[in-house]
């Protein structure tokens, strides 16, 4: 038996709510921002993934009109830092709702970097960082998707191995519903199969 939920009758905030928990696990767009005036902002956003190969872009989302949305629209630019699970406490603190004039660096302990190009400086400690200009921006309902062009790609050589960055060495935290983050947990490989290969080489598990 299944439970039955109509977004309209539940209701706005317990069907988000309930979205966030079956969504999972979802990566972490931690972006940073300058203001027109020049205020250094940083905050997790979790609605985030790739939007295009070539050119290559990420987007993400912001719920509402936050201080990340105001600065991109300002400036244009923006930096998807990594979430990485040693930054844990700090990527949930710069979740706060700090007012617009805060600089969430300072508040929370965290070095700029310059970036190579754009304005808008990068998390240090971060082990990756995608330098972006705005590309567009699409609101749907009382949400705004932010689409960025990836100008620039710095990647922390420690986490590194055969020219690729190394998930076990990224160790990326993700958001679940609720409260709850995951860490990266056991890690499965499997390769694709080709067409040309099917017959006889998928075997449906038995029950």
């Amino acid at each position: 038996m299944r439970v039955d939920l109509d977004p309209e009758a539940l209701g706005r905030r317990e069907f988000y709510a309930m979205l966030n928990s079956i969504v999972v696990p979802r990566p972490i767009a931690w972006v940073s921002t300058l203001s027109a005036d020049g205020v250094l902002n940083l905050a997790p956003h979790s609605f985030f993934t790739v939007a295009c190969v070539q050119p290559p872009m990420v987007q993400f989302t912001s719920v509402g009109r936050k201080d990340s949305l105001n600065n991109v629209e300002a400036t244009r630019e923006f930096v998807v830092n990594f979430a990485a699970e040693p930054l844990f406490e700090q990527v949930n603190a710069t979740g706060t709702n700090f007012p617009p004039e805060i600089n969430e660096f300072e508040a929370v302990g965290l070095t700029t970097e310059p970036a190579r190009t754009v304005a808008v400086p990068r998390v240090a400690e971060s082990p990756v960082a995608i330098e972006c200009t705005l590309h567009t921006t699409v609101e749907l309902g009382d949400s705004t998707v932010v689409i960025g062009q990836v100008r620039h790609l710095a990647i922390d050589e420690a986490v590194m191995v055969d020219d690729r960055p190394d998930i076990h060495l990224l160790r990326p935290l993700a958001r679940l519903g609720k409260d709850e983050w995951s860490t990266l947990g056991e890690v499965r490989s499997i390769t694709r199969i080709r067409h040309s290969d099917w017959p006889g080489h998928f075997k449906p598990p038995t029950t």
